[in-house]
């Protein structure tokens, strides 16, 4: 991880799993330390979420090594009946920026609603 994150206040758009989920799909051999250090969450709380993520059919891994791969089932539908038939490839697809994305800076896309 580069540098120490800001601490965050305040409500946001997002769970702590849409989280881990979102940067295990951007690096899917990420260390349990850099998954909680880029979530702001402790790692106790990560390897939690990720028991539920396990649990629930929506990730998998395996050991290579000293460290996991993870694997991520894109068909899975998202739990709450709001996002019916929603699967978690949409979710990432919202929440993971293309590789050619990562080192461009976010342009405005629009005027504000």
């Amino acid at each position: 991880m580069d540098g120490v994150l800001e601490p965050h206040n305040g409500w946001t758009f997002l769970t702590n799993h849409a989280r881990v989920l979102a940067v295990i799909a951007d690096n899917r051999n990420a260390r349990i330390r850099d998954i909680a250090a880029r979530c702001r969450l402790t790692e106790r709380a990560v390897q939690k979420i990720i028991a539920d993520l396990e649990r629930g059919g929506y990730l998998s891994h395996t050991r290579e090594g000293r460290s996991n791969l993870y694997r991520i089932d894109p068909s899975k539908l998202l739990r709450h009946p709001a996002e019916a038939g929603v699967t978690v490839a949409s979710l990432l697809s919202l929440l993971v920026r293309d590789e050619a994305d990562r080192h461009r800076p976010v342009q405005p896309s629009g005027p504000e609603v």
